[in-house]
């Protein structure tokens, strides 16, 4: 399953960013790709980029069957959320090289190497 998760993240890579995005051909935000690599179709629409509140983060991946865990960096398949500015979460999906997201200033998704550069809020998992 995990692998499964990792491989269609990367296949989003490339794609360009659009926000509230949700499939390669069109663009994706960084939902968008957590949906396809999680395969969750009922992805939200209603939410801005800044001032989200965890807690609707956390109702809206366990609507998606994802458990949250304790861990600080995650693990392969793991969903990351991160803030990525004041007031601003980004989530992320682990590989083992890095994570892929869609990065709004490079305008597409890439798997970018290493730990995520900005502070792990919450890590959720499939199953």
């Amino acid at each position: 399953m995990t692998s499964e998760i990792v491989a269609r993240a990367r296949a989003c890579v490339g794609a360009r960013f659009r926000p509230q995005g949700r499939s390669a051909a069109d663009g994706l935000d960084c939902v968008g790709v957590a949906g396809i690599a999680f395969g969750v179709t009922a992805l939200p629409r209603d939410y801005v980029l800044r001032g989200v509140a965890l807690a609707r983060v956390e109702a809206a991946a366990e609507a998606a069957g994802l458990r949250r865990i304790e861990a600080e960096g995650g693990a392969a398949g793991d969903l990351l959320l991160v803030e990525a500015g004041p007031a601003q979460v980004h989530l992320l999906v682990a590989t083992a090289a890095g994570f892929v997201h869609a990065d709004a200033g490079l305008r597409r998704v890439v798997e970018t190497p290493g730990p995520p550069r900005w502070p792990v809020l919450a890590v959720w998992r499939k199953g």
